[in-house]
């Protein structure tokens, strides 16, 4: 029987939205400065792209699990599309915050939702790698963006660029066909079944494993620049170049990850990856002194946790197949909070003088995911088997 869509172009679809979800996250990095000369007190911004993207993250969940997956898909598209073209045509300050809560508000959806997608539109045996794979057109997203907009000294026409080619993936939304809905109103979960969901220990524990990794990767991303200049005496220039060798690091990790999920051993493959990024940090608390280790210890660190996500929301969406967008809502949350906390506390430390013990806090995050994906692991087989069990209890 004919599923109705292509599976292919569903996943190209989620491909180019968690791309421009790259885009989001490191729009403001790339344009901050020239538009900062342009509008000194655009300084604040950073605030409300934050709300925007925690917002997206809450709402999207839901609406995805009970309206489906095109319309939310095309809609924060458009979102994120207006956002882009407030931020390239106005320097009015209330039309600057609109803009950037815009970029936020539709990347924190495209987040969300195309893992949720990629999740639900495959199996068990090739989930993991398809979101691996995804993973990495984040990354790609990233790089092209903080490219083009190095090669360009106008930050306009970056803007307008990624704008108008949002557009022609907007009509490619449209005109393709997507899963249906997995709630209607006749199958909605009731609020014991949400309740059941929202503190089940898989869902717990996989959010905390995701809490730690997005606090490494804000504190990574926020301050890896200023320890390696003030503390290891590096350029800084050189020291924002290693934020690059950084994203490549994690493109290629999970690229590399994509071709290793297809032999399973998801929680081995982690634990590899994750001494490769201890390893990563061990180097550069060592050689904080020598650019050329640093590059190399940031793309080692790149690459080993790259493979956290794809693997834990791989198997939350093997465990909450029909709830898995309310699912990923809860856990990105939760994640995203662990990432709020971690740069709030990173910076009051480096304010306070105490930014030399850096790589010793990224190495305290990595030990805290390496204990706690066992036990997520383990919570999500164990409530993936019980519900098996039940449906064959119930099964006439």
């Amino acid at each position: 029987m004919s599923k109705g869509y292509s599976t292919e172009k569903v996943n190209l679809a989620a491909c180019l939205g968690i791309a421009f979800f790259g885009v989001a996250m490191l729009s403001l990095g790339a344009i901050m400065p020239p538009l900062v000369k342009a509008v000194p007190e655009a300084i604040g911004l950073p605030m409300y792209m934050s709300i925007g993207i925690i917002l997206g993250t809450v709402v999207f969940g839901p609406i995805m699990d009970r309206y489906g997956y095109k319309w939310l898909l095309v809609i924060s598209s458009l979102i994120m599309l207006a956002g882009l073209l407030i931020l390239a045509y106005s320097t009015d300050m209330p039309l600057l915050i609109a803009g950037i809560f815009c970029v936020g508000l539709g990347g924190g959806v495209l987040n969300g939702e195309t893992n949720a997608i990629v999740s639900d539109i495959y199996d068990e045996d090739r989930r993991g790698r398809k979101m691996s794979i995804l993973g990495a057109c984040y990354c790609i997203g990233a790089m092209v963006w903080t490219l083009a907009c190095f090669l360009i000294p106008d930050y306009k026409i970056p803007l307008i660029a990624c704008a108008a080619i949002m557009l022609l993936c907007v009509i490619f939304f449209i005109a393709i066909k997507f899963p249906k809905a997995k709630i209607s109103s006749a199958t909605k979960p009731s609020g014991s079944e949400y309740r059941s969901m929202l503190t089940s220990g898989a869902l717990l524990l996989v959010a905390f494993v995701l809490f730690f990794q997005s606090a490494f990767e804000g504190t990574s991303g926020s301050y890896t620049t200023s320890f390696l200049t003030k503390i290891g005496g590096i350029a800084e220039n050189d020291a924002v170049l290693s934020l690059t060798f950084f994203t490549v690091g994690m493109m290629i990790g999970r690229f590399a990850l994509g071709a290793m999920m297809k032999k399973g051993r998801d929680l081995l493959v982690l634990f590899v990856y994750m001494f490769i990024a201890l390893i990563g940090v061990a180097m550069m608390g060592i050689g904080k002194n020598s650019t050329y280790v640093c590059w190399g210890a940031m793309t080692l660190i790149g690459f080993g946790v790259g493979a956290t996500y794809p693997v834990m929301l791989a198997r939350l969406g093997g465990v909450f197949r029909k709830m898995s967008g309310s699912a990923f809502s809860a856990a990105i949350f939760i994640a995203l909070c662990g990432q709020f906390l971690g740069n709030f506390l990173m910076g009051k430390l480096f304010a306070g003088g105490g930014g030399s013990i850096f790589a010793y806090l990224l190495a305290g995050m990595i030990i805290a995911i390496l204990i706690l994906a066992p036990f997520a692991c383990l919570a999500c087989s164990r409530r993936k088997a019980a519900e098996k069990k039940f449906s064959s209890d119930i099964r006439p």
